[in-house]
């Protein structure tokens, strides 16, 4: 089912498209095809979890965001082949001008940008102008769309959109697009200023993720209304062509997207990059004609997909496969023979269980029930997840800030990643966690039973996750179930705090340690804050690190709250996990910059290796 309406030049460019990327489907029909008909470029490679929706004011999840980075534009952008990461225009004709206390930020917008066709345009090209970026930001405050992102805004305070919030919640009245605050203003045509109450030395950042500031027009956005997350309409290179919820995305060529060239400068002393960067330099981007997405929940039929030519790209190949794919961290010579590139990373990402904070069981501040969690995370054998559920592919989590991002210290250690049956045993004798009526099995300390819920998805790591989750716990004698839902749902129920427990991951957008520890703020409940955590002491140390520069002042204080995280243990951090990714030979110009989701418009592909070893792989079939 296509759910995202096509205008009548997007028609046209599907048309093309479906006609030419059939000789791709059949390879042996595209072998012989006339020189005229080339097939389109089309790189093709498939998500673990599905998507929700593509809506930047409602967005969420990792895999959305993806999509939507390239759709949307942001006014800047993160150097694609930098290291260490640099910012850079996009939109904006230049960096923006930022006052000395960080409270004052102008950007400037290129003219001549324009928004893909649509319908809601009336057959008129429409300009990008800087109203729409103000449009775009006030939409997170608009309490119809319940934005999840919210809290990154509203923590940095700009003058007088909290307020505008409040007054259209209190009121029950439609947000207020039109009335102008002072924090947020367009001063021209292409010029917009942000005021914050506080000084933020890291305020661009957000202006950075397409899915989180990118602009939409507001004529889309009432045209579409309800719907507006099926109809993305942006600036960005690529235009959504083709849906099918939780199943395939196809997103094609932006026909009127701006004159953009290659230009990266990659580390002097990384001979690959510095490679690619030749090879590429000056050619328009994007690259390709086309991604084609599929969801593939389970890793088996996502790795088979790869190695049997259907996908260009394994995107994080799963951690059961790792010791096939590359075993010791090597490139097994099965695959290096058909050509087969490797790309290994950390990943600016942290793997957690949260406890829900205001459940019953196993929230609350006080000293019971501090020590429950504590002792269920001294009772969890990363080693041994690291071992056999992850296999080898993560290194032990000390805190919840991730590689890659600053504020991350490797030298710091904490009870978060200790494995201690004895001490958790310890624990719960000391405060009443103990079995009452011999039935092998702890009760509460008021005589209740003691039963752990833990929300999990249907998918082969989840079930191993879980049958370990189920020895450890039962080593210490606590119960414990696992509800199975598909990740939508159980995100849905996470922001809103039905879950006692529940494993996810939480990925950096930026290169910088305030989004994990975002995860303990308490105005974040709902949004970032899933655990539901509030303690008034973080939350001080929360807003001072914000408002100071990088240094060690800001260190010291990112360590103390830390600190208190691994204390009260709303989060049992596991692991931060280091990922691989594989491409066939026909794909070029790959390199993974973790910061950079829409890195498509800098890939290239050789379409006649592609469909020749499509060939090639057919006819060796049994």
């Amino acid at each position: 089912m296509i759910q995202a309406h096509l205008s009548r030049r997007r028609a046209t460019v599907l048309a093309a498209a479906a006609a030419l990327t059939l000789s791709l489907a059949l390879p042996t029909q595209a072998a012989d095809a006339p020189k005229a008909a080339q097939p389109l470029k089309v790189l093709r490679y498939a998500f673990p979890i599905a998507e929700t929706n593509f809506d930047p004011a409602q967005i969420t999840d990792l895999y959305s965001r993806t999509v939507a980075a390239g759709i949307f534009d942001a006014p800047l952008e993160f150097e694609f082949l930098a290291k260490p990461t640099r910012m850079r225009v996009n939109t904006a004709a230049a960096m923006p001008e930022v006052s000395a206390d960080f409270r004052s930020f102008t950007f400037r917008i290129k003219p001549g940008t324009y928004f893909a066709d649509d319908p809601a345009f009336k057959g008129v090209r429409r300009e990008l102008t800087a109203a729409d970026y103000v449009y775009s930001l006030k939409r997170h405050y608009d309490p119809r769309w319940k934005s999840g992102n919210l809290y990154l805004l509203e923590n940095d305070k700009i003058l007088g959109l909290s307020e505008l919030r409040k007054e259209a919640l209190a009121k029950k009245t439609p947000f207020d697009y039109d009335r102008e605050v002072e924090g947020l203003k367009a001063l021209d045509r292409y010029t917009f200023r942000v005021l914050l109450a506080d000084p933020k030395p890291r305020f661009l950042y957000h202006f950075i993720d397409g899915a989180l500031t990118g602009a939409l027009a507001r004529e889309v956005v009432e045209f579409y209304g309800d719907k507006i997350g099926e109809h993305p309409v942006g600036t960005g290179p690529f235009m959504l062509t083709q849906w099918k919820r939780s199943s395939r995305m196809l997103l094609t060529r932006n026909p009127g997207f701006r004159e953009v060239f290659y230009d990266e400068h990659p580390p002097a002393g990384d001979e690959r990059l510095q490679a690619i960067a030749r090879e590429f330099k000056g050619r328009k981007l994007p690259l390709i004609d086309q991604v084609q997405i599929s969801v593939i929940e389970e890793a088996q039929p996502r790795w088979l997909s790869f190695l049997n030519d259907e996908q260009d790209l394994a995107d994080q190949v799963p951690a059961e496969f790792s010791q096939v794919a590359f075993p010791n961290n090597q490139l097994a010579p099965n695959l290096a023979k058909r050509g087969i590139g490797m790309v290994r990373y950390p990943r600016p990402d942290v793997s957690v269980s949260y406890f829900g904070m205001e459940h019953p069981v196993v929230g609350g501040y006080e000293p019971h029930k501090v020590a429950l969690r504590r002792a269920i995370s001294l009772a969890v054998d990363i080693d041994r997840e690291i071992r056999l559920v992850r296999r080898t592919q993560a290194i032990p989590g000390q805190s919840t800030i991730g590689p890659e991002t600053w504020g991350y210290d490797p030298k710091f250690k904490s009870e978060m990643s200790e494995f201690d049956r004895a001490r958790a045993k310890a624990l719960l004798d000391m405060h009443g966690y103990v079995d009452r009526d011999g039935d092998g099995w702890r009760e509460l300390p008021d005589g209740q039973p003691l039963l752990l819920e833990y929300s999990t998805q249907p998918d082969q790591l989840s079930r191993q996750s879980n049958e370990l989750w189920r020895k450890n716990m039962t080593a210490i004698g606590i119960r414990i179930e696992f509800k199975t839902a598909k990740w939508p749902e159980n995100l849905k129920s996470s922001r809103a705090g039905k879950l006692m427990m529940w494993g996810v991951g939480w990925n950096a957008t930026q290169p910088d340690g305030d989004t994990f520890l975002a995860l303990g703020y308490g105005p974040n409940k709902g949004q970032a804050n899933h655990a539901r955590f509030d303690l008034p002491v973080f939350n001080k140390l929360y807003e001072t690190q914000r408002s100071l520069p990088d240094g060690d002042e800001r260190q010291a204080v990112m360590n103390d709250a830390k600190k208190l995280m691994v204390a009260y243990m709303p989060y049992k951090v596991h692991v931060h996990r280091i990922s691989t990714d594989l491409t066939h030979p026909w794909v070029l110009g790959y390199h993974r910059n973790v910061f950079v989701r829409d890195f498509w418009k800098y890939i290239d592909l050789d379409p006649s290796r592609q469909v020749h070893q499509a060939h090639q792989t057919r006819k060796a079939a049994p």
